[in-house]
């Protein structure tokens, strides 16, 4: 008879338990059905916002925004050519004064950061390890040596594009004399 005693108590156990444990699951989908409606909520919200806000004009990794006063959209183009705030004047007239020629005067600005010498030119995009490219960038190895420079870096690059300025010629150091652009391949 002890027996049935304890069957009794789990019988009514298991019966007062059965009620708690629907319950819990019964919250735990309603939570988790919470869960999935402000999932949903905040994906449109999110999607109309994007779609409502207004899209920033598309720009490019290395562009540099230049604002002028100019009212003239041709004459504020213009003044954004060529020289700027940032170029190197030391390395602009040396190149004038060393090199008057058709290659020099593909040359749109020279910019300086630390060891890096950047040539930029109004070549194409593709004109990677181009004749004046090539030329370009000896002649860049040759002003860094002339300033004393013991681990030259160089860069040649192209007019701005869809790709910003791409590199055209490089030189990477003080073992690298050939100014061809070897690492990335372009195009690839």
């Amino acid at each position: 008879m002890p027996d049935s005693g304890f069957c009794h108590t789990q019988g009514v156990l298991a019966r007062s338990i059965r009620p708690l444990l629907a319950a819990i699951v019964g919250l735990i989908a309603v939570a988790l059905l919470v869960l999935a409606v402000i999932a949903s909520l905040h994906q449109s919200s999110a999607s109309r916002t994007a779609q409502a806000a207004p899209r920033p004009a598309q720009t490019y990794a290395g562009e540099l925004k230049v604002q002028s006063l100019e009212q003239d959209p041709k004459k504020a183009e213009a003044r954004a050519s060529g020289p700027s705030k940032y170029s190197d004047v030391k390395a602009l007239t040396y190149f004038k004064e060393h090199w008057d020629d058709a290659t020099g005067h593909r040359i749109t600005d020279i910019r300086t950061a630390g060891r890096y010498l950047r040539i930029y030119t109004n070549l194409p995009e593709g004109a990677h390890n181009s004749k004046a490219a090539i030329t370009l960038c000896k002649r860049g190895l040759q002003y860094l040596r002339d300033a004393g420079e013991s681990y030259p870096i160089v860069f040649v690059q192209a007019r701005f594009g869809e790709n910003g300025n791409p590199v055209l010629a490089n030189i990477l150091g003080p073992d690298d004399d050939s100014c061809r652009l070897t690492s990335p391949a372009p195009g690839g």
